[in-house]
């Protein structure tokens, strides 16, 4: 059912039948099976993005697709669209539309122990009909590719040498491990309490972390489960680059600066994939796009960054979180997308020591839910600074951006004072 102006809502998980109201128009959500598309779906959905929106897209964390600017007019003939090519479906439910993450290159890259996108799909089909589950609940899969644990989750696995699987609660607790014939079920077991929780109380229990520390007891010892020391921690996935498939073929991930194209890049990005035989495209959750099955990579990813998409790794934009902020968003305070590139290119110094930056147009934090080195969170046109916290906690002062650009470049420890719209040395 299409939805009229009376169901749109704010703050929650949109859908392409139910979108969110935003300050540039509705906003639409897509969610790619498996987070794969064809060339023909990239065109279609610049195509789509043209003629009933604004012509920008987002690609989000989760690597969802986001159509902006979409009018009230134009929302029916758009759904109508989408859910002829098979680009939406038409029950949407309540529940998260895509509850498992894998890297990108899931099933395709070199070194796997454990085939993730297959566990992926298997997981979500045991879950698919586990009623109450919140919409953002997560499950990460990391099958020994491109790890991913940089991303929060409600469960974690973790592929062992020997092929097993480790669980991790969201407090940092590995549990045990199961066998991948055995983790969809186990998966699901893990994941009623949250569901019956949130039905009894949706507003209380959204995350698995939201539970009493011993919900999980019962169900992890059914499954014989004990806790077990953490598994190796391995370094950051690289956000852009090229890597190793299996059988000699390549790919390459390109990130759009901060999660945002528009339809002309949207179309190049076809364009290329078509002309160097790429096997597929799959969103990222680095707010980006993976070409897979390729030959000459470097020649692909150069003709990427022609496009505008971020290829050097080093490029301190991809350690940047931001959402679109003012005036995009109806609760955005200050621009966070517009300051966001001289934000990171004044902190690139920083950035290539490991700090993070999360620039957000307000305390929602919706780029980042997560801690990060530095957030700036709109305020009045300028920013709360808040150090090694999130968008949420309390800010040490608000400053305008400018002087934010000044500080974050100066050597040295980060000192402020708590003036507004001043920096001390």
């Amino acid at each position: 059912m299409i939805r009229t102006n009376a169901a749109l809502r704010r703050g929650w998980c949109p859908g392409a039948l139910r979108p969110m109201e935003t300050g540039d128009g509705w906003l639409v959500r897509l969610h790619p099976r498996g987070g794969r598309l064809s060339v023909d779906d990239l065109r279609r959905i610049a195509d789509l993005a043209r003629r009933h929106g604004s012509g920008l897209i987002d690609i989000t964390a989760r690597g969802n697709l986001q159509l902006r600017g979409v009018r009230p007019e134009t929302h029916g003939p758009l759904v109508e669209e989408l859910l002829a090519t098979g680009l939406a479906d038409a029950d949407e439910g309540d529940g998260p539309r895509r509850l498992v993450l894998a890297s990108p290159l899931a099933g395709r890259q070199a070194g796997e122990a454990v085939d993730a996108a297959r566990l992926a799909e298997g997981i979500e089909a045991a879950c698919a009909d586990l009623t109450g589950l919140p919409a953002k609940a997560l499950v990460v899969v990391d099958g020994g590719g491109l790890p991913l644990e940089d991303i929060a989750a409600d469960l974690r696995l973790h592929a062992d040498a020997a092929g097993a699987l480790v669980i991790a609660l969201p407090d940092g607790r590995w549990i045990g491990s199961v066998a991948p014939a055995e983790a969809p079920a186990a998966v699901r077991a893990l994941l009623a309490p949250l569901a019956e929780a949130h039905r009894r109380e949706p507003g209380r229990f959204r995350r698995l972390r939201d539970l009493p520390g011993e919900a999980l007891e019962p169900e992890a010892a059914a499954l014989g489960l004990h806790p077990v020391d953490a598994p190796v921690r391995r370094p950051a996935a690289p956000r852009a680059g090229i890597v190793p498939e299996r059988g000699g073929a390549f790919a390459v991930m390109a990130a759009a600066p901060f999660g945002r194209l528009d339809a002309a890049q949207l179309d190049a990005v076809a364009a290329v994939a078509r002309s160097h035989a790429a096997h597929d495209i799959r969103t990222t959750p680095w707010r980006g796009l993976s070409l897979t099955g390729l030959v000459d990579p470097a020649a692909t990813l150069a003709a990427l960054a022609g496009i505008g998409l971020i290829a050097d790794p080093a490029d301190p934009r991809l350690a940047v979180h931001a959402c679109p902020g003012a005036p995009a968003c109806l609760r955005g305070e200050a621009p966070a997308q517009a300051d966001a590139t001289r934000l990171a290119m004044a902190a690139a110094g920083r950035i290539a020591g490991g700090l993070t930056l999360h620039v957000s147009g307000c305390a929602k934090g919706c780029a980042h839910p997560g801690r990060a080195g530095v957030t700036l969170v709109g305020q009045g046109g300028g920013y709360g600074l808040v150090l090694d916290g999130t968008a949420s906690d309390p800010a040490h002062g608000r400053f305008a951006a400018d002087i934010l650009a000044r500080l974050l470049a100066a050597p040295g420890d980060l000192a402020f004072t708590s003036v507004p719209d001043t920096v001390s040395p």
